[in-house]
């Protein structure tokens, strides 16, 4: 079944991509939710002509997109978290956190964006921040001891 998605779905695609998915993952969960569409003939030319129309528009969202993931590597983050035994901390650090942790610092990122491994002890970790279909970054953060 192709469908065309009105949303960004995870693991599938980006808004306005077309897309081929099993018949009942698109009848029962993404056409009733209102993630997609069918793709019929007429669907796909006025997709086409949509994207054609935001073309120009898309370059300056890429461009502003390209700043915000060069500011993001110029930061340096650092999340402090109370320590036990050794350098495990209690609880883990996460991308709610780190969403946080970027807002301190004066730059707005959804959480839903930022991708990071459960973190348990202190140290210096990655994490992947999607600002865009075409722009992510990789984002370093230490985890270091609350005092």
């Amino acid at each position: 079944m192709e469908l065309i998605l009105k949303q960004d779905v995870e693991n599938l695609g980006f808004k306005d991509d077309v897309v081929t998915v099993k018949n009942g993952y698109g009848r029962n969960f993404l056409i009733p939710t209102g993630k997609a569409v069918l793709a019929t003939g007429s669907a796909k030319k006025v997709l086409a002509e949509n994207l054609k129309q935001r073309a120009f528009k898309e370059k300056k969202i890429i461009d502003d997109a390209n700043k915000v993931a060069d500011a993001l590597k110029a930061l340096d983050i650092k999340i402090a978290a109370k320590v036990g035994a050794g350098d495990k901390l209690f609880g883990s650090i996460n991308n709610i956190d780190l969403a946080e942790a970027i807002a301190k610092v004066g730059q707005e990122i959804d959480k839903k964006y930022i991708t990071v491994t459960t973190v348990k002890r202190l140290g210096k970790y990655e994490a992947t921040v999607r600002l865009h279909r075409e722009v992510t970054v990789e984002l370093p953060f230490e985890v270091i001891a609350a005092s």
